[in-house]
């Protein structure tokens, strides 16, 4: 008997603790109640998950035990700002859901998982890998810029899902592939079939073909990159594959087809385009590609001010800082990206990272592209469908993936998380199907699980399915919607200027200040396999309370006369 009350007195601290240490700000707390205002709020407000009401001891989860009660009582309002900077969630349509059973992913699978991606989660934007017909699964070699690839669907499914994103608030961005085209395209079918007409000698007349100037033509090979066109004497430019032959993109009248195409799709309902391989529109010559994001940005704003652009740089920090000239909302912050990009590696402690450093890098990317663009969106992102997943990275260790996504998620700008992430989804080796598998929906319910693309192999998932993961409060999934309800709850998140603190700052202690609209937060982390106390006084945020937190065992933050306690991989946001 005495020792069940020590134990319910042991409770009853911790509870207090974590309700009345250095107060709970939550005077503008959200309970959930029978009746909803209004249908529209129930379609933009995102679902409470159980991990805002469950902690779980991680000793009985290991068990097989049952879950404790314990209140995370920090939940706020929504405060969800409708512009450029949004959450954005990737998808391969291929392997995400299946709504026609052929086990091929398609638009209207993704509109049918559009409350899960918004409500359930929080996500606000979408960005579809390419959806135009094509002769591979993966779709990068688009043989029509004007249609949907049949295996996706039609047109028409595509005017659906975006009608469905907009009653969401959902932007929905598509990628446009315009560095190249499909070896099978049009353009370049007619533009070989006219070369191999020339008589020997002859040069291509333009008036007669123009599409010979949509490609990079010449008369001999000179590199590894050239292939023979047809049996003509000619060659042509093919940077990734000698199917997809690339454009040449200085050429006036096919800028102003891209133009027509960009502007199509505006009118069909996009918000905005991922531009692929931004890099190599002119390999190796970083002006001209500023050139070319710089035309392509204005005309696309000028049809559609609040469109988001967001291109895909695969370079060094330095190099984004120059692409930025180009006015283009976003570039993807690759420095911060996959196995030794800033994120996962500060949170694996690999080499010279530490949280301090990662403080730091916030600092110097927010005045290095701020520089070049004073409008710039940041687009940070651990993984995508190039790079091994989180779990790859992490080797499987939930906790770290769990920091890493709340580290991506607590970021200025545009986070982008590809599908799957949220589940754990595990990726194998270099093959580039290996990372496009099927969305884990399900272990028992296959409905809308697709199959996986004929030439990957069979990875074996070491986390739970998402109708599993749904029903743990402390799974990878309820850590990302807690992640994703936080974010959404604080705009500063996403807009504030960054100042570190550097008196709380150390190497497993990274703290930095946001300030938005005459509003601050201050969001500590703590990067480190051990429990941290952190006196807030050393930099005058004593009197600051917990807005929210992050924790990867379910364990609580708690703060009383400004000492802050943070177990091991904790995020605690402070806002007066």
């Amino acid at each position: 008997m005495k020792k069940r009350i020590i134990s319910l007195l042991l409770c009853i601290m911790i509870i207090s603790a974590g309700l009345y240490g250095c107060g709970n700000n939550n005077t503008d707390a959200v309970k959930d109640t029978a009746n909803t205002e209004t249908t529209v709020k129930k379609e933009k407000d995102q679902t409470s998950s159980d991990i805002t009401k469950v902690v779980t001891d991680p000793a009985t989860k290991e068990k097989g035990g049952t879950t404790s009660q314990v209140t995370y009582d920090y939940e706020q309002k929504l405060n969800v700002i409708s512009d450029n900077n949004r959450n954005y969630y990737e998808i391969f349509v291929y392997s995400f859901s299946d709504s026609n059973g052929d086990g091929i992913g398609d638009l209207n699978g993704v509109t049918d998982k559009l409350d899960y991606i918004s409500n359930d989660l929080g996500f606000n934007g979408i960005w579809l890998m390419p959806i135009m017909p094509s002769t591979t699964y993966h779709k990068y070699d688009v043989t029509d810029y004007y249609g949907i690839d049949s295996q996706y669907g039609t047109l028409e499914d595509f005017k659906k899902l975006s009608e469905e994103c907009d009653k969401r608030d959902i932007k929905l961005i598509i990628d446009f592939v315009f560095n190249h085209t499909s070896a099978q395209h049009p353009w370049f079918k007619q533009a070989v079939a006219y070369l191999e007409t020339l008589k020997e000698g002859e040069e291509p007349d333009l008036t007669v073909c123009p599409y010979v100037g949509y490609y990079n033509f010449m008369k001999e090979g000179g590199s590894d990159t050239y292939y023979k066109a047809g049996t003509s004497d000619w060659y042509y430019e093919a940077m990734f594959w000698d199917q997809m032959p690339d454009l040449a993109l200085g050429n006036k009248d096919l800028r102003l087809e891209i133009e027509k195409i960009a502007k199509y799709w505006m009118d069909m309902g996009v918000d905005g385009f991922r531009l692929d391989a931004a890099k190599e529109f002119y390999s190796g010559n970083p002006s001209k590609n500023v050139e070319v994001l710089q035309w392509f940005s204005d005309y696309v704003t000028g049809v559609k001010e609040d469109a988001y652009i967001v291109a895909e740089v695969w370079d060094t920090e330095s190099a984004l800082t120059t692409y930025y000239k180009s006015g283009v909302t976003s570039l993807f912050n690759f420095p911060m990206a996959q196995y030794n990009g800033l994120i996962v590696s500060t949170v694996r402690k690999m080499g010279t990272s530490s949280a301090s450093a990662f403080a730091k890098a916030l600092v110097r990317f927010q005045e290095e592209y701020n520089i070049s663009n004073p409008g710039y969106i940041d687009a940070p992102f651990i993984s995508n469908h190039d790079t091994t997943r989180v779990s790859a990275q992490c080797v499987n260790d939930e906790n770290q993936m769990k920091m890493a996504a709340g580290l991506l998620l607590t970021m200025n700008g545009s986070p982008f998380v590809y599908y799957g992430e949220e589940i754990g989804m595990n990726s194998s080796g270099s093959k580039d199907e290996n990372k496009r598998l099927p969305m884990q929906w399900s272990a028992t319910d296959l409905t809308g699980i697709t199959t996986k693309p004929s030439a990957a192999d069979v990875v074996e998932q070491k986390f739970a399915p998402e109708d599993q993961q749904q029903k743990d409060p402390l799974s990878i999934l309820n850590y990302y919607k807690r992640a994703i309800r936080i974010r959404n709850e604080n705009p500063e998140i996403a807009r504030g200027t960054i100042t570190m603190i550097e008196a709380l700052t150390s190497k497993d202690i990274c703290a930095v200040s946001k300030v938005y609209d005459d509003s601050e937060i201050v969001i500590i982390y703590n990067i480190s396999k051990e429990a941290a106390t952190i006196d807030l006084s050393l930099a005058g945020y004593e009197t600051f309370p917990i807005r929210g937190y992050l924790t990867v065992d379910g364990s609580a933050v708690t703060c009383e006369d400004g000492i802050l306690e943070m177990p091991l991989y904790s995020i605690v946001i402070l806002k007066k």
